[in-house]
């Protein structure tokens, strides 16, 4: 199982430039957009992994799907911090999710982040996912989460290296923007705050919802 990942795994990235919270856009639809393309790094026990990210979706103020909406909570806090900060939360009690704050402190409102395409430690996230294929491991938010080793320990933390996730922009340009109502939510789900990259292999969704006419 391992070998066939790592015949996939990228060079690892040596260095790449983290990304400060003074660079993250204010205003939650901006910042789901903003941070297609950058990469999730998280440095651990287990070295380094790290993946772009392919698809997001936005959870703006006054959402009544998003957590924030009923107000503060200790469940909720990191939500309202500003921007850049981690906010993971148990989805059905199974699995993580991994969002970042997305306005200035005290506006509950953050960005889920769906899926990476993953670029190190392929073989570290297939142990952990136990699967084999490589598109399986991170095409969405509990898969990621659980090949990332996403857990409520990193709940509000600034995204920064020296927290062991961080955020980190290659350069990379993104070919082509998409967008669609967001998924498995029942209140405002009318609302087009998904974003990907169209024809990435890691975005999950419908294909419906992925390549609309």
């Amino acid at each position: 199982m391992a070998k066939r990942v790592s015949s996939l795994d990228r060079k690892a990235l040596d260095e790449p430039r983290a990304l400060l919270a003074d660079e993250l856009p204010q205003g939650t639809i901006a910042l789901a957009k903003f941070l297609l393309g950058k990469v999730l790094v998280r440095d651990g026990d287990e070295g380094r992994l790290s993946g772009r990210i392919v698809e997001t979706e936005a959870y703006p103020p006054g959402d009544a799907a998003g957590h924030g909406w009923s107000g503060r909570t200790r469940r909720n806090a990191s939500l309202f911090l500003q921007r850049g900060h981690v906010y993971v939360y148990r989805a059905y009690g199974i699995s993580m999710m991994l969002n970042i704050s997305a306005e200035r402190e005290g506006i509950g409102a953050g960005v889920l982040i769906r899926a990476v395409e993953p670029l190190t430690g392929l073989d570290t996230m297939a142990r952990r996912r136990g699967v084999e294929d490589p598109v399986k491991l991170t095409n969405g938010p509990g898969k990621l989460a659980q090949a990332f080793g996403i857990d409520l320990t990193l709940d509000g933390m600034p995204y920064g290296t020296g927290n062991g996730i961080w955020l980190a922009d290659d350069s990379f340009t993104v070919p082509k923007l998409g967008r669609s109502v967001r998924i498995g939510i029942t209140r405002n789900a009318d609302k087009p705050w998904r974003f990907f990259i169209r024809g990435n292999r890691w975005v999950s969704g419908l294909a419906s919802l992925n390549n609309p006419p």
